[in-house]
């Protein structure tokens, strides 16, 4: 079973996988933590220097190929859930919760 949260930014995704990671026993994987282990550089930085669209295309990568993963929980950056080629790839494959929370 592989959950994936999404949300907007700030409404506790990795909160919420943190917990729901150690309840089920399955390991967290945060996408923004992981491109960022991967790049060398914070998220700042990567728009700033290579700009949104080479982020959002290693996030769309990344989706993709965490798609088919088997066995973990998986919290998003918050931009996942606006792009349609992450939610289709999700959908078909994973349980996706979408996490609200008012200010």
């Amino acid at each position: 079973m592989t959950i994936f949260l999404c949300g907007f930014m700030g409404c506790g995704k990795t909160t919420v996988g943190e917990i729901l990671a150690k309840q089920l026993g399955l390991p967290l994987i945060d996408t923004d933590a992981y491109i960022v282990e991967q790049e060398g550089r914070s998220i700042p930085e990567i728009f700033e220097l290579a700009g949104e669209d080479y982020f959002r295309s290693l996030e769309r990568k990344l989706v993709a190929s965490l798609s088919d993963y088997d066995g973990a929980v998986i919290s998003t950056g918050g931009g996942v859930g606006a792009d349609d080629e992450n939610m289709r790839a999700l959908s078909e494959h994973c349980t996706v919760v979408w996490l609200d929370a008012t200010p």
